[in-house]
């Protein structure tokens, strides 16, 4: 192990173990918690390298600097919520008449990304952060629309329209107003008006209602 990789005795230093080669890993892995645990602000390369027992000089071996890190940090959250809204998809019985279950998917997508957005609001906050990326390309390095996640809403709107539960002539541009529906509703949940004067019941209520009027908008006249 090189002398900038040694990691500290300090009793106070948070100790990541790694193999020879694994300290990006190690520092991904360091990164991703500091996210969950605090949002994108957390995410501090100097911390990390701290957390993980090596020297700045070696972090910046790494990641050229703390927007790189950070980059890197929102694709994995991307990653992950994409992986939840999967999970549910998953969880919906396939037996049944295909439009329902179309409808059924879109209702489990839509409260597996608020679930996300409230259980992990670090990582969510994290995601769809604003960093100094080449405009086109701020979620984790690429477009929105091609990240997982939003791929993943696009294949549902298109089983909606192939099980004849969704015009043809309403797909384009659905997924971007049901992308923006559920993403804002999550927000407010999460650290807006509806988690500071609402219930829990009243939060459900709400979150409920909001993903009837955005099945009910999409399935209009069908």
């Amino acid at each position: 192990m090189r002398h900038d990789e040694q990691v500290t005795t300090s009793k106070t230093t948070p100790r990541t173990r790694y193999h020879h080669g694994d300290l990006r890993n190690a520092m991904m892995e360091s990164a991703v918690e500091l996210a969950r645990t605090g949002g994108p602000d957390a995410v501090v390369l100097r911390e990390v390298a701290r957390r993980v027992g090596v020297s700045a000089t070696a972090a910046y071996r790494h990641f050229s600097d703390a927007e790189a890190l950070l980059d890197e940090v929102k694709r994995s959250a991307l990653e992950v919520l994409a992986e939840a809204m999967a999970a549910a998809v998953a969880r919906v019985p396939v037996d049944g008449d295909p439009g329902d279950v179309a409808v059924a998917r879109l209702r489990a997508v839509a409260h597996a990304y608020i679930d996300f957005a409230v259980e992990q609001s670090g990582l969510f906050m994290t995601a769809f952060c604003r960093t100094n990326t080449v405009p086109g390309h701020e979620y984790g390095g690429e477009p929105y629309n091609e990240t997982e996640a939003f791929r993943g809403l696009g294949a549902l709107l298109d089983a909606l329209v192939a099980t004849g539960r969704m015009a043809a002539e309403r797909r384009p541009g659905a997924d971007i107003a049901a992308w923006s529906m559920v993403h804002g509703f999550a927000l407010l949940l999460v650290d807006g008006p509806l988690q500071r004067h609402l219930s829990a019941e009243e939060q459900d209520f709400a979150l409920e209602r909001t993903v009837d009027v955005i099945v009910r908008g999409l399935t209009a006249g069908e």
